[in-house]
């Protein structure tokens, strides 16, 4: 407990001492995680808005009429013919599960209706098709369906639509905006990382002299080291601290004048805030010590 002591109390009063080089150490470590934060948050968004879109992304496969055009529908599609098909997309592993929803032709003129009200003004009769809507469990396996059901050329199906160019547009930009993001979060880790550890040997040069001193009058590596990885413990923490505040504030006061246009969506949402505050006070730690800690071992060779 008197070595513990004796290592806080050197901590603090290396602190209080070197107050401009500390306060630059906490400024770096604050900018780099309020960086980083607002990346994870941003790129965390990015990701689950195109992962919304993904879950968008359907199959539908209609289902023939009596006054088809297409060759193969001599005939309006029977129960049977409905049914076989279901039992074929039930056994897709790549379709989702109560993922195939049946729409008659009055849900069909429904939708319609609400989409392109012009095109059902003065209709004698529902022209519409049965459909199934198929959603897949993965977003990226919507064309591989369509292709599976246009291939086995079941009895009663008439044409499979599942927006081929908007589908491929949408899962690009998913990709595209999980990729930037990953990149953007790494490389900005990085810089923050190199940033700190620049300032925190700055401060530790500055101070070369006295841990020189301290190893000539027999102190141990780890004497020596202790209060300077204690002190990049508190530099970090406070720095890290600073952001999480920072984010905070932003979070509350800058976003919602930013998105109150946008449309609010439950299943698009960033990181939550407690976890990401954890990992940045944990990433603020992590390099205020490490960064003391290992700069020092240059200077502990005397």
């Amino acid at each position: 407990m008197t070595r513990v002591r004796l290592v806080c109390a050197e901590a603090l009063r290396s602190i209080g001492a070197n107050l401009s080089t500390t306060f630059a150490s906490a400024v770096s470590v604050l900018i780099g995680m309020f960086l980083i934060g607002t990346f994870i948050g941003l790129g965390t968004w990015l990701v689950s808005w195109s992962d919304d879109k993904k879950r968008e992304l359907a199959v539908h496969v209609f289902f023939c009429t009596s006054g088809s055009e297409n060759p193969a529908c001599d005939a309006e599609a029977t129960t049977k013919q409905i049914n076989a098909v279901r039992v074929f997309l039930e056994s897709d592993d790549r379709v989702k599960e109560d993922g195939i929803a049946f729409i008659n032709k009055a849900q069909a003129l429904e939708t319609l209706r609400k989409r392109a009200p012009e095109l059902t003004e003065n209709l004698a009769s529902n022209p519409l098709p049965v459909s199934f809507d198929v959603v897949p469990t993965r977003g990226e396996d919507t064309e591989a369906i369509a292709l599976s059901v246009r291939k086995a050329r079941l009895a009663g199906v008439d044409t499979i639509n599942y927006g081929a160019e908007t589908s491929r547009r949408i899962l690009q930009i998913a990709r595209a905006i999980q990729i930037v993001s990953l990149i953007a979060v790494v490389i900005l880790l990085a810089a923050s990382t190199i940033l700190i550890a620049n300032t925190i040997r700055l401060s530790i040069f500055a101070r070369r002299r006295e841990i020189e001193v301290m190893k000539l009058v027999g102190a141990t590596n780890w004497f020596v080291r202790g209060p300077f990885m204690l002190e990049g413990l508190l530099t970090g923490l406070v720095g890290s601290l600073t952001a999480v505040i920072l984010l905070f504030l932003t979070r509350e006061v800058a976003v919602p004048r930013i998105l109150q246009n946008m449309r609010e969506d439950p299943d698009v949402h960033a990181l939550g805030f407690p976890l990401t505050a954890a990992l940045l006070i944990a990433v603020g730690l992590g390099i205020g010590a490490l960064g003391s800690g290992l700069t020092l071992r240059r200077f502990l060779r005397v």
